[in-house]
């Protein structure tokens, strides 16, 4: 009876021990999503302030036929749908997406 009783209270105080363990694990996993959360956020918002500015520059249109400059403006047009790409990545579980014109994505 005795030794029953004793083993109990051990199994409690270990199991007791494990879940605040456990408990103070998932404090610091949950704090470390947080600030990815937050980073994500700070990240998203600047390149969308910078999908924005390229969004002007591609729909001016080009009065210099160097191939150099339209080779230029291609690559452009490349980052604006790879940012929108990265975005719509990130925030594929909001249900958020951009989207990219057909008419350039017709082009690639």
């Amino acid at each position: 009876m005795f030794l029953s009783k004793t083993f109990l209270v051990i199994t409690v105080i270990v199991l007791f021990s494990v879940v605040l363990f456990l408990l103070y694990k998932l404090y610091k996993f949950s704090i470390i999503i947080l600030n990815l959360e937050t980073s994500v956020e700070e990240c998203l918002d600047v390149l969308d302030r910078h999908y924005k500015k390229m969004n002007e520059v591609i729909q001016k249109p080009v009065f210099f036929d160097s191939i150099e400059v339209r080779q230029v403006i291609n690559d452009i047009k490349q980052c604006h749908n790879a940012v929108l790409l990265v975005a719509n990545r990130l925030t594929s579980d909001s249900g958020i997406q951009g989207e990219i014109k057909k008419e350039d994505s017709e082009k690639e």
